[in-house]
């Protein structure tokens, strides 16, 4: 067991891996799923489930945690070296999950398995798989399956070269500022960025790209021409206006268009967003842009009404005749502090890491009757923290939390697996489920503990809700256990549940202590917090829907997939009310769509936000008094909707906890956007 990649007796190794081991041992876990494949395709082999399981599901499981852990030391740890490496495994890893999904006979013997052998969830597992294989190219033969495995290749080639290019592009701008221009930044801002040019052994202020910097600078810095210098930087990452021209992303961007949409030819699809939506809860890509369209449409009047008071205020409080798309957060922010006497510098003292990670531990144990506990496990840096869930001293799911930002790590935060819960056919065994849960905060200064702002603790949050969908199921068959399997425009349902406790007094005051005096958040300040919580709630809005549009029209319009930037133009056109610069490059970083698993799929966020919303409305018409959440109400909660994960549809979970269909009704309320 001397590579670290091999061993899956228990946590994974992550402090051991070194680029060399990479290439021995997916060669030596691509043999044994090689193996597993033949043999359960031949023809003697029994067309059972739980037989094909135990040969070919557990090759093919070992395989994917090893690749995983690969992937995510990528994502997190990223060197030359490592990137090489993965780099140089990729395209074999690719056709092998090609191949697997595209096997004919594979295929044959998933049809010949008597359904009526099956329990209800590998009844559900084996429906997802039959769907798959023929969104797999099961049913294309000759020529065409082999131009569908190396259209399946060549993307996964470059959507990892995008996302390259945009960590790179994003790590190599940096901007040495003086005092005068750094002027109404934040302290803690200017004590990190201090830091950071004094590591280059240099004098000022080393303003980045990576958002606990660049926001702040967008909110607060006096010096409109230091604004734009960031903002121009921001907007044309990775394209031909971005100062290291050599992470373009122009070219990948058409590339994945075109062959995206091949791909859908060659499946006999019309456009690559049909093949996106059949295993999503939305019908038609028509569908979708009706709910766009209609949501556009209501939250449109806000919108225009936050951009006009934007203006007057910029007019008679900033003497500000003419703003520039690089002043707009700042005169918000302004704006904010003018109207609601608050502003997010206020509170930022308040949050401090460790209380704000205990308040929330606090409300997941007490809503879904588990306890959080200290783990140990090998960690890839020494930031991340390991911890356990258990239920009535059992074991539940156990999760790494990686929450800094640094060089070497993607931006963003996201919820990732590192094994999932399985009752394992080759040993008989409970497995229980492992997270990755991973955000991009700014670090502690002079000693003091990491400060979050408000909209920090609710990414926390957010992807604590996915944590808790993939390690709280009771789903023993792996295929559907946690996240697996549900549709994902449903996969963001707890995920944005979640963020409403960060709105709640009754969870807030629990998670709050100053760094200075160790005092809770006044309810006063709360209070005015809570009344700025759907300022420019409008804008907001109608920004979301430009990206999923955009999304949805480059997925449906295949002509169009040199054109990128018109259709862009056309689809801010018909819903935006604020735009930006002509040489503002967005689709270029977009990484979500083109290197994330959500082409065609953007809308997701809009769509789930229905969903959470009207969940939510549950527990705030059973909360106590002083605004409690029902315990009661987070076991239905956490019963119909997270333990039940993917081993029925999303609209059956939420029909079970809700007794209706989903209603937009309590996302307008809740986003201050209703009549």
């Amino acid at each position: 067991m001397t590579n670290p990649l091999l061993d899956f007796s228990d946590l994974p190794r992550f402090n051991e891996v070194q680029p060399e081991h990479i290439s021995p041992a997916m060669t030596q876990l691509l043999e044994r799923a090689e193996q597993a494949m033949a043999e359960v395709t031949a023809e003697t082999f029994p067309a059972n489930w739980m037989s094909v399981s135990k040969v070919l599901d557990t090759a093919t499981e070992q395989l994917g945690r090893a690749w995983g852990m690969v992937g995510h030391l990528q994502s997190v740890a990223d060197t030359p070296e490592l990137r090489a490496a993965y780099n140089a495994e990729l395209p074999r890893i690719t056709d092998f999950f090609t191949r697997l999904g595209a096997n004919e006979t594979l295929y044959a013997k998933y049809k010949a398995i008597p359904s009526a052998s099956l329990n209800p969830e590998q009844a559900r597992a084996h429906t997802l798989a039959l769907r798959n294989f023929v969104l797999s190219g099961a049913e294309l033969h000759g020529d065409a399956k082999a131009r569908f495995a190396a259209i399946q290749e060549r993307l996964a080639e470059i959507s990892q070269l995008f996302s390259e290019h945009v960590l790179d592009a994003t790590d190599a701008w940096s901007y040495l500022a003086s005092d005068a221009e750094t002027e109404g930044v934040p302290q803690d801002v200017l004590q990190a960025a201090q830091a950071a040019a004094a590591a280059d052994q240099r004098t000022g202020y080393k303003l980045t790209l990576k958002m606990p910097c660049y926001l702040p600078v967008m909110q607060y810095a006096h010096s409109s021409g230091l604004r734009e210098k960031l903002y121009r930087a921001h907007a044309t990452r990775a394209s031909a206006e971005f100062a290291h021209p050599e992470f373009d992303n122009s070219a990948l961007l058409t590339e994945i268009l075109q062959l995206r949409q091949e791909e859908a030819t060659l499946l006999g699809y019309d456009n690559h967003a049909q093949v996106s939506l059949a295993s999503k809860m939305a019908e038609s890509p028509l569908q979708v842009m009706d709910f766009l369209r209609d949501l556009a449409h209501r939250a449109r009047p806000y919108a225009e009404k936050d951009l006009q008071e934007m203006r007057e205020f910029a007019r008679t409080a900033l003497h500000m005749t003419d703003p520039q798309p690089w002043d707009w957060t700042y005169i918000g922010e302004k704006l904010k502090q003018a109207r609601y006497d608050f502003s997010e510098q206020e509170v930022k003292p308040y949050f401090t890491a460790p209380t704000v990670m205990a308040g929330l531990f606090k409300i997941v144990e007490t809503l879904f009757e588990v306890n959080i506990r200290a783990d140990s496990a090998p960690v890839w840096h020494p930031q991340v923290a390991f911890y356990r869930i258990e239920r009535a001293g059992q074991l539940v799911g156990q999760f790494y939390l990686d929450p800094g930002a640094r060089n070497g790590k993607r931006g963003g935060a996201w919820m990732d697996d590192v094994r999932a819960r399985w009752l394992r056919p080759d040993t008989g065994h409970l497995q229980t489920p492992i997270a990755h849960l991973v955000c991009n905060f700014a670090e502690g200064v002079n000693g003091q503990p990491p400060l979050l702002t408000h909209d920090d603790v609710i990414t926390l949050f957010h992807e604590c809700g996915h944590g808790l969908h993939h390690m709280l199921t009771q789903v023993n068959e792996r295929d559907v256990s946690g996240i697996s399997g549900v549709e994902w425009d449903a996969v963001e349902l707890p995920s944005q549940f979640m963020e409403n406790f960060c709105w709640e007094w009754s969870v807030l005051r629990h998670m709050t202590a100053h760094v200075e005096t160790g005092e809770p958040l006044p309810r006063a300040l709360f209070d005015k917090m809570l009344a700025a919580k759907n300022f420019q709630s409008g804008l907001q809005t109608l920004r979301q829907i430009e990206f999923s549009l955009l999304d949805m029209r480059l997925h449906t319009e295949p002509l169009r997939s040199s054109d990128v930037l018109s259709v862009l133009k056309e689809v801010r056109d018909e819903v935006a009310v604020l735009q930006p610069p002509e040489w503002h490059r967005m689709p270029h970083s977009f990484s979500h769509i083109f290197a994330g698993g959500y082409a065609a799929g953007y809308y997701s966020y809009k769509w789930a936000e229905v969903l959470s919303a009207d969940a939510y409305a549950a527990f705030e018409e059973t909360a106590g008094d002083d605004g409690t959440p029902s315990v009661e109400t987070g076991r239905r909660y956490r019963q119909s909707i997270l333990e039940r994960g993917g081993s029925r549809s999303a609209m059956s979970s939420f029909k079970e906890f809700r007794g209706r269909e989903p209603s937009i009704d309590a996302l307008m309320r809740h986003q201050g956007m209703s009549a």
